[in-house]
């Protein structure tokens, strides 16, 4: 039987893992819970898992948990960034689901690395962020990396796989990585009507239920150009290698091309419980609970260019990937200061890439050669961002 320690155990992605494991009793059993603030929705996650450790990450939060479980003797509570990063070493869990959204999923999830677990990742920005870094830890502490984004969960069950990670795409006679887009909320928008959008409507995504900072970066579609950056660490990949299709319908998840012409494409309902159950049953396959793929009903496949004048923010990506070093820390720092300032009323839509642009232009890229320089930098940018914000509303 597994043990699972999930980081980011109320948002999407790790309530979508509980659905899974709670499916499988006999296979898999919680190790720790972790989540911000959300003590209501912890409280009655432990009750119903009871996991050795429930972590919050804000101590206020911690405090209201503990008097909740008051009577859940088997239950430790925990606070903060150490708090994390121990349930997510800890040696009697063998699997940590990695869900914790933005760079504050890196320390815990390197932690994870470090400490030789199979790590599914749905944490994009810690790869984002600190890519050859993360990757050598990979490698040095034999840890198991699988993908759980579903394009890149895609990509993974459609390259040849050596051990427990694809091998590197000029082994396999790959041409391309075919990597796809929903496109979005405001795929058909004009550039004049997406000045007016409001945060509710950035967060409605036609097709994927997801938390608020992920649908905007799906509508800008920098959660494209995040993943674009993350397939590049993960494939060994480079830019030129990955290129974004918009397919609106969301059914195929990602496809590889090869030389001699063939491209695998791996399909299914935009539901995030069948990349799940691929990692935590990984190689075997498991019920998902999701429902059958009706090709019938679907009828066609569209797919359509990226337009970089309307979502700039995939081409500032993909400028931050190729400079390398510390630029794609920067552009993931300030994305995440102007999506909270656009979600808090404080941003307009196509401001996001202005403030990420000057980020990049203003911050010092440095080569990203310590976990210290990248979280310097990290925080660096954020000020930048931040400011930027402030002068705007003057």
């Amino acid at each position: 039987m597994r043990q699972v320690t999930i980081l980011g155990a109320t948002g999407s992605i790790g309530l979508s893992t509980l659905d899974v494991i709670r499916r499988h009793p006999d296979r898999f059993s919680v190790f720790a819970l972790t989540a911000n603030t959300q003590v209501e929705q912890m409280t009655r996650l432990c009750r119903e898992f009871r996991p050795r450790f429930a972590v919050m990450a804000d101590a206020d939060a911690a405090e209201k948990l503990q008097v909740a479980l008051v009577d859940i003797d088997e239950t430790d509570v925990l606070a903060g960034e150490k708090g994390l990063c121990r349930v997510a070493e800890a040696s009697e869990a063998d699997t940590v689901m990695a869900a914790i959204v933005g760079a504050a999923g890196l320390p815990p999830t390197l932690a994870a690395v470090r400490a030789g677990k199979r790590v599914l990742l749905a944490n994009k920005e810690a790869l984002v962020m600190s890519g050859q870094l993360f990757m050598d830890a990979v490698v040095a502490s034999g840890a198991q990396l699988l993908p759980i984004d579903s394009e890149h969960n895609a990509i993974f069950q459609c390259l040849p796989v050596n051990g427990n990670r694809p091998r590197n795409l000029c082994d396999d006679g790959v041409r391309r990585i075919l990597l796809t887009a929903s496109g979005g909320p405001f795929r058909t928008f004009s550039a004049e009507s997406l000045r007016s959008v409001s945060p509710a409507q950035a967060c409605a995504h036609p097709n994927w239920s997801m938390g608020q900072k992920i649908s905007v970066d799906s509508a800008t579609l920098m959660n494209k150009g995040l993943e674009l950056i993350e397939a590049c660490w993960l494939f060994n990949a480079t830019t030129d290698q990955v290129e974004v299709h918009v397919h609106p319908e969301s059914i195929i998840h990602s496809m590889v091309e090869y030389l001699d012409g063939s491209v695998l494409a791996q399909l299914g309902s935009p539901d995030m419980r069948t990349p799940i159950a691929n990692g935590l049953a990984w190689p075997e396959r498991i019920e998902a609970g999701v429902s059958p793929l009706d090709l019938f009903a679907l009828g066609q496949f569209n797919f359509e260019r990226p337009d970089l004048g309307r979502f700039p923010c995939l081409g500032l990506a993909s400028e931050a990937c190729r400079a390398g070093g510390t630029a794609p820390a920067v552009l993931n720092a300030a994305n995440e200061v102007a999506v909270a300032a656009f979600l808090a009323g404080d941003l307009c839509f196509t401001d996001i890439p202005v403030i990420i642009e000057h980020a990049l232009a203003t911050a010092s890229i440095t080569a990203a050669d310590s976990f210290e320089t990248i979280f310097s930098q990290d925080e660096a940018a954020r000020h930048i961002a931040a400011e930027q914000i402030r002068r705007s509303l003057v």
